[in-house]
């Protein structure tokens, strides 16, 4: 990330921008060409978000602040806070897990009708696939339980493959 400090007003970019104007002029059209020195004169720095830094847990400063030892800009994080206790976060977490793995069973539900209707075998693939699926349920279900951070509850990974 690149950010423009021209008079006082940041502008932030995704990298270099091809054309800008800063305090010493404008540059058109030419912008991913110029050296580090030319950026720096023009008041193009780095932007640095802070080490761990993940917007699911963390709010970022208003603004970035200037490191004049470093010549970049950086934003500093803070953790956010959560009204909902860790009980309340585990059993939303705990919800989803269990509606994500309903969705990928429901992907096969139909053997296990046909078997009830019409007793026609299920595939042992089918019925391995789907025991896999409960058994990661069981497992996540009993890491969430166990976690003592709010934190650690709203990034944990859900996920069924």
């Amino acid at each position: 990330m690149k950010i423009l400090s021209n008079n006082g007003k940041l502008t932030i970019y995704n990298s270099v921008p091809d054309s800008f104007t800063s305090s010493i002029g404008s540059v058109m059209g030419g912008g991913k060409n110029l050296s580090n020195e030319e950026l720096l004169a023009h008041g193009i720095y780095d932007l640095n978000y802070p080490d761990g830094y993940n917007s699911e847990i963390h709010n970022l400063s208003a603004s970035p602040k200037f490191d004049s030892v470093n010549q970049v800009y950086n934003y500093t994080k803070t953790n956010k806070t959560w009204t909902e206790t860790l009980a309340e976060l585990k059993t939303r977490q705990i919800n989803h897990l269990k509606s994500l793995a309903n969705s990928k069973l429901q992907e096969t539900d139909w053997y296990i009708i046909r078997k009830a209707e019409l007793d026609t075998e299920i595939p042992s693939d089918i019925t391995s696939a789907r025991a896999a699926i409960k058994s990661t349920v069981e497992t996540k279900e009993s890491e969430i339980s166990a976690l003592t951070k709010k934190g650690d509850v709203v990034i944990y990974d859900i996920n069924i493959s």
